[in-house]
C-alpha cells in the first residue's frame, strides 16, 4: 500500500532528525569511527549531512530545473572539524527555509523520476533520519524511529530506492521471483517483483546491468515474505541494525536475490 505523510509531517521530521543529528555529533569524538558507514569517522558522517543539505537547499531555494546548473554546487569542506556543528547549522536552516517557501509541486530539479520540491520534503526527511541513526549507533545513543515515519521510508526505499530504474534503459520484472513486505505494527503492506535492468548509460556510454524492484498488485502470488515492525524493516532495507527480528519466509532464491538488489541498491 504506498502512502506518504503530508508536507508539514516531512518537514517536521526534516527539523527534528536533523537537530538529533547535530546534537549527537556535536558530543561525539569526530574521529570515531562510524559502524554503518565503513571508512567513515564521525566528522564525515557530519560533513555529508551538511554538504547533502546544503545541495538540496540551493536547489529548491534556487528552483533549478538544469542538470548542468546542478553539477556546479560544491560545498567546501572546512580544513577544521570544530567548524562543521556551524556548517551544518547554516545549511540545515537553509534547507528548511528553501522547503517552506517553495510550494510541493514547483518543478525543480531531482535525480527521480519526480522533478518536483516535493520529492525534496519525501527525500531529504528520510534522509535525515537515516543518518541520524548512523549518529546514534556512532555514538551508542540510540532512540526510537516514528512507526508512520518509518512505513513511509519502507514505501520510498522499495518504490524509489531500490526501484525507478532509469529511462535509459529496460526493466525486466521476473514473476517468478515477488516479495510482499509486511509492517506488524501498523498493517501496511507492500509487493514488488525482482527484476533485471540493462542500459547503456547516456553520459559515459557504458553499459550498465542490476537488480531492481518494481511495484506489483497486492493480489499478485508472492514467492517470499518479509515481516518486521516498520522501523525494523525501514532499518533492515538500508541496511542498518534493526532491533527486533525480521522474519523471513519463502524461496531462498528470492530471498537472494532480493539480496543481491539490496547490495546494488544503496552504499
Amino acid at each position: 500500500m504506498p502512502r506518504r505523510l503530508d508536507y508539514p509531517a516531512y518537514l517536521a521530521h526534516l527539523a527534528d532528525d536533523s537537530a538529533r543529528f547535530a546534537h549527537v555529533l556535536r558530543r561525539t569524538s569526530y574521529e570515531t569511527a562510524v559502524p554503518t558507514c565503513p571508512d567513515w569517522t564521525a566528522a564525515d558522517l557530519f560533513f555529508h549531512l551538511a554538504e547533502v543539505q546544503a545541495f538540496w537547499a540551493r536547489i529548491v531555494g534556487r528552483r533549478l530545473t538544469s542538470g548542468d546548473e546542478v553539477d556546479e554546487l560544491v560545498t567546501a569542506r572546512p580544513e577544521a572539524d570544530e567548524e562543521l556543528p556551524g556548517l551544518f547549522a547554516e545549511w540545515t536552516q537553509a534547507l528548511q527555509e528553501a522547503l517552506r517557501a517553495t510550494p510541493p509541486d514547483t518543478t525543480v530539479w531531482t535525480w527521480a523520476s519526480e522533478q518536483t520540491a516535493g520529492f525534496s520534503y519525501r527525500r531529504q526527511a528520510h534522509e535525515a533520519l537515516i543518518h541520524r541513526l548512523d549518529a546514534e549507533l556512532t555514538a551508542g545513543e540510540r532512540t526510537p524511529i516514528d512507526p508512520v515515519l518509518a512505513a513511509d521510508g519502507v514505501d520510498e526505499v522499495l518504490g524509489v530506492m531500490y526501484g525507478e530504474p532509469p529511462p535509459w534503459g529496460t526493466f525486466t520484472p521476473d514473476p517468478e521471483h515477488v516479495v510482499r513486505f509486511t509492517a506488524t505494527d501498523t498493517d501496511d503492506s507492500w509487493s514488488v517483483t525482482i527484476g533485471r535492468f540493462v542500459g547503456r548509460g547516456p553520459g559515459d556510454g557504458a553499459e550498465h546491468a542490476s537488480a531492481c524492484l518494481d511495484w506489483v498488485a497486492p493480489e499478485v502470488g508472492t514467492t517470499a515474505t518479509v515481516r518486521a515492525t516498520a522501523a525494523d524493516l525501514d532499518c533492515w532495507l538500508w541496511r542498518r541494525p534493526p532491533l527486533g527480528e525480521i522474519t523471513t519466509t519463502g524461496s531462498e532464491e528470492t530471498l537472494a536475490r532480493l539480496a543481491e538488489v539490496m547490495v546494488d541498491g544503496i552504499s
